[in-house]
């Protein structure tokens, strides 16, 4: 048992750490000290759904809908074309230069939806816990699938939750205008670089 949920812990662990939307957000609003633990938590526990799901079943349902696939894809294509140029545009702007107090008063609601924008659609989530996760996980007996499950878990609250302390403890020299400027256009680079590699997935599934 103690080696399933070890062999759960490294494979999600494998699947999160590679640069995707979610640990760019979280990072980015560690920076910034704005509800940097509620980020972590919430993707967190998406991820926790999402590989849940998948060990017990979902897999099988993603695999045989390409229709959903396609939906996913392209929604988030918009989705990442969207926030990569919120992203540009903020760096460019005077919005960096913002006060912390006034960024709270705007942002709580906005965390929130863009936080489950970037979970729910990245297609990528879909792959790693239902393709990769999901289809490993669900050829283990009934007895260990639940092991493999809380490796996994694991692995996805750590890492999140690191990369979300990490980053505030940081923040004096992150929060910086210019730092700012310089995270938003990273973070703008790696939307669009995300999306572009969709499109091209998007056209595949319909060729």
């Amino acid at each position: 048992m103690l080696s399933t949920l070890i062999q759960g812990f490294f494979l999600s662990a494998a699947m999160i750490l590679p640069l995707g939307p979610q640990n760019v957000f979280v990072m980015q609003q560690g920076s910034r000290k704005q509800f940097h633990l509620m980020s972590a938590s919430l993707c967190s526990a998406s991820d926790a759904l999402l590989i849940m799901a998948g060990v017990f079943g979902g897999s099988v349902l993603l695999g045989q809908s390409t229709f959903l696939m396609q939906a996913v894809t392209w929604g988030g294509v918009a989705f990442l074309l969207w926030y990569g140029w919120s992203a540009f545009r903020t760096a460019l702007s005077a919005e960096v230069g913002l006060s912390r107090a006034e960024s709270f008063v705007q942002s709580r609601w906005r965390v929130v939806v863009t936080l489950f924008a970037v979970t729910w659609l990245n297609p990528h989530v879909y792959l790693d816990t239902f393709v990769v996760l999901g289809s490993i996980g669900g050829q283990l007996s009934s007895e260990l699938r639940p092991w493999f499950t809380i490796g996994a878990v694991i692995a996805s609250f750590s890492w999140f939750f690191a990369l979300s302390i990490l980053a505030a403890w940081f923040s004096p020299v992150l929060n910086q205008p210019h730092s700012q400027r310089v995270i938003n256009i990273f973070v703008g680079c790696v939307m669009w670089y995300i999306a572009f590699g969709l499109i091209k997935q998007g056209l595949q599934l319909l060729a």
